[in-house]
């Protein structure tokens, strides 16, 4: 097996990076062989503490089945959880009532330390459009009880949809009274957006801390997720629903662009080893299937989730296979490199997999779940122009191509929701925002953080200013909190949620604004 040092030393000897020996090196690392060899493992003796320290989760719903979610760490923010290097069997169940009397599957897994003794079981046998119960046993310890659903069979047409997204919870900015004011609400599903943890040092002027150093080995990525997951608001917004999560920069390193860092003069052998440490504890952390174990440093994360037919859910991913930002990643005028046909966010095949999905979907409503802004916003007032060139702005090209698509061939109401940027939007979305006179072709709903930045200011005197500039933008407010969309055959209605004060895990959170969009007339109006 070729070991790290030899391969470093190969690559930098040649002057960069081969792709076929990276991957017989990280090849050692990925985990699918450990999955296999682990279903065949026997038993092993109880933990002597209460190894679900961290809850329960479920993800990935479907008409049939859904992924249930642990991990065993009776010391969380200990390097492997506090968990001896050996196997443990590990016992579910899952039932239509909390009391268990009515279970309806259940069965054995063995948690491995090669997978940070997490478990990810594919709960199937289920009926469509059903709430369920579940939990995990370890010798004598039970977990925390979760509540989970399976999606409305394919061809059905349900009375509603009703889901929340989030991004951007940075654990030193504050507290997550947004988690508790979102389990009051009667949700089908949480999609997270990405920013779940943040890989930065522990600072000293938080409202919490972070545990250590810059974050960059496995240990290190298993140990912040911990930290985030140990928060008892966020767990329980898991115990709730399932979940659809997808990442953006900050689970691995800040303004990442594929294999390419934000600093000038990263190894890149040394970047690829890191990104595949965070994509391994970012799989072991989340509620995600099978098909979605990291190989090497790479992770199929985009996929989608139908509800019934009345809505279609498309999970991009935005970081993994991007080509870099144009203009060093600075704010900058569009020009000639932010149009070029060679600069991508999604990559070919994942392009190629949006627009066959979008093709073939039959239901009333088609979502892009996905990370960064699509509508095309000049941050300057008068002549002078700035725009993101790490948001869609900077890609152009390609951003303008997939509104057209969207236009041309008939796409069904599609509506973008996005995270990012600490900040609320309602953007209408055109295939040239340039262009105040094209029609819209699709809506766009930008989530404020959950926590990230600290409290935001609760008057914006940028409104103005950006819609003189942009005629794109309906909507801006730089608090914090998250959105609830609830929708149907007739109407999509996103309403924004704001906490008053992120300081404090029990702060008020209040509804500051709705939008609804008709089905068939594309674009957002304020109720």
């Amino acid at each position: 097996m070729l070991s790290a040092e030899d391969f470093r030393r190969h690559a930098r000897r040649s002057g960069g990076v081969d792709r076929r020996l990276f991957m017989a090196f990280v090849g050692s690392l990925t985990a699918a062989p450990l999955v296999r060899a682990a279903d065949s493992i026997g038993s092993r003796s109880p933990l002597g503490e209460n190894p679900f320290q961290l809850g329960v989760a479920s993800g990935d719903p479907d008409a049939r089945s859904v992924l249930l979610w642990t991990r065993l760490a009776p010391q969380p923010l200990k390097p492997a959880g506090g968990m001896k290097p050996e196997p443990v069997q590990v016992r579910w169940e899952i039932a239509e009532d909390d009391k268990f009397a009515k279970v309806v599957n259940k069965g054995r897994v063995t948690a491995t330390p090669q997978l940070g003794h997490s478990i990810h079981v594919a709960a199937d046998g289920l009926q469509p459009d059903r709430w369920y119960h579940y939990r995990f046993m370890v010798g004598d310890e039970v977990s925390p009880v979760g509540r989970t659903r399976t999606t409305p069979a394919v061809h059905v047409t349900p009375d509603r949809f009703k889901f929340a997204f989030a991004s951007c919870q940075h654990y030193e900015s504050g507290h997550y009274a947004a988690y508790r004011h979102m389990a009051e609400q009667d949700l089908d599903m949480v999609v997270h957006l990405g920013d779940y943890i943040y890989e930065g040092k522990a600072g000293n002027d938080g409202v919490r801390r972070h545990v250590g150093k810059e974050i960059e080995s496995l240990d290190d990525y298993r140990i912040r997720h911990a930290l985030y997951r140990s928060d008892p608001l966020l767990q329980a917004m898991h115990q709730q629903c399932p979940w659809m999560v997808t990442w953006d920069d900050h689970e691995f390193d800040n303004n990442c662009a594929g294999a390419i860092s934000e600093k000038h003069g990263v190894d890149p052998v040394e970047f690829l080893i890191r990104r595949a440490n965070s994509y391994q504890a970012y799989y072991e952390a989340m509620p995600l299937r099978r098909r979605s174990l990291p190989t090497g440093s790479d992770m199929r994360l985009y996929r989608k989730m139908s509800f019934g037919n009345l809505a279609d859910m498309l999970v991009l991913d935005t970081r993994q296979h991007r080509s870099d930002q144009p203009n060093d990643d600075r704010g900058h005028a569009i020009n000639d490199d932010c149009r070029s046909p060679d600069v991508t966010m999604l990559g070919q095949q994942q392009r190629q997999w949006l627009e066959s999905s979008l093709l073939k979907s039959q239901s009333k409503w088609n979502v892009l779940a996905q990370q960064v802004m699509m509508g095309t916003v000049d941050h300057q007032k008068g002549e002078k122009q700035e725009f993101s060139m790490d948001q869609w702005a900077g890609y152009l090209h390609e951003r303008n191509g997939l509104m057209s698509f969207l236009a041309e061939r008939r796409v069904p109401n599609p509506v973008v929701i996005t995270g990012d940027i600490h900040s609320n939007w309602v953007n209408d979305l055109r295939v040239d925002d340039f262009d105040a006179g094209a029609p819209v072709v699709a809506t766009e709903f930008v989530g404020t953080s959950i926590s990230s930045g600290g409290n935001g200011p609760k008057e914006s005197k940028a409104m103005e200013q950006l819609q003189r500039e942009n005629a794109c933008v309906k909507f801006h407010d730089r608090q914090r909190g998250y959105v609830a969309c609830e929708l149907n055959a007739d109407e999509w209605r996103s309403d924004y949620f704001v906490v008053d004060d992120v300081t404090k895990a029990d702060s008020k959170v209040e509804k500051l604004a709705t939008f609804v969009v008709t089905a068939g007339r594309p674009g957002a109006e304020r109720t």
